[in-house]
């Protein structure tokens, strides 16, 4: 086993969302939305660095005011793993660094959250990782809830919007949940965005399916831990509250 890689962490901050234009500048107890993401995800122990990925001026200049560092990337990135790595390309990542791509719609992230998803790059030939959760039948039944089935090494076999795997006996257990943080090596990083989406990717409308049609494994690492996303307005309340009871 290898000497531990170094860790970055970079949180994608686009302005424009269909549901929640300028979401990331959303007021969230006195603070933009960023700004909650950066401060619990520094708190990670793993992340030698934290930075965010901005692709409009008011977000980069409200980070400047706060003291959360950013960079600015080009506004035409088709997903936020592409405007990752721009960043860390920007930021000179070393060729065997880890970048993980954390959702800047995470106001309630769990620090922990990050350390699972990074342990794995312990073992020198994982070269990305991502969460999952265990869930019941009842919600591994949305096609909303992105489901995971892994082999016994711990490396996903397939994600899928139907459950999987199907459970003929009717046990109503054995779901995974699939929680959308993802963690790469910088060569892997690289590699992804110059895949063509896949069939399977395209079917399914899951990004992380280009990995597995071209033979790139994702290690999943199992989390007692929770997500909270604000994707529309209403959602803010929520996180809101859950950020208040934190004080």
């Amino acid at each position: 086993m290898k000497e531990f890689p170094k860790c970055y962490g970079i949180i994608p901050a686009r302005y424009a969302s269909s549901r929640l234009p300028g979401k990331p500048l959303a007021d969230i107890l006195g603070k933009p939305m960023f700004w909650h993401v950066y401060d619990r995800a520094r708190r990670c122990p793993e992340l030698a660095r934290v930075l965010l990925a901005t692709d409009d001026e008011r977000i980069r200049a409200k980070a400047e005011e706060l003291g959360v560092p950013a960079v600015m990337t080009r506004p035409d990135h088709a997903s936020g793993t592409d405007r990752v790595l721009e960043a860390a390309e920007l930021i000179g990542v070393e060729p065997d660094a880890v970048v993980a791509n954390i959702q800047g719609d995470e106001p309630c992230l769990e620090p922990a959250m990050l350390t699972d998803l990074l342990r794995p790059f312990r073992e020198p030939e994982v070269r990305v990782a991502t969460l999952a959760g265990r869930i019941d039948a009842a919600e591994a039944a949305s096609p909303d809830r992105v489901k995971v089935a892994l082999a016994t090494n711990g490396n996903a076999l397939y994600f899928s919007r139907s459950a999987i795997p199907f459970d003929r006996d009717g046990s109503g257990d054995g779901y995974l949940l699939h929680i959308g943080l993802y963690a790469f090596r910088m060569e892997a990083l690289r590699a992804f965005a110059a895949l063509p989406p896949g069939a399977l990717e395209r079917r399914e409308k899951l990004e992380q399916l280009r990995l597995l049609e071209n033979g790139i494994p994702i290690r999943v690492s199992l989390t007692r831990h929770a997500c909270h996303g604000v994707d529309r307005e209403e959602d803010l309340a929520g996180v809101t509250n859950i950020l208040r009871e934190q004080l």
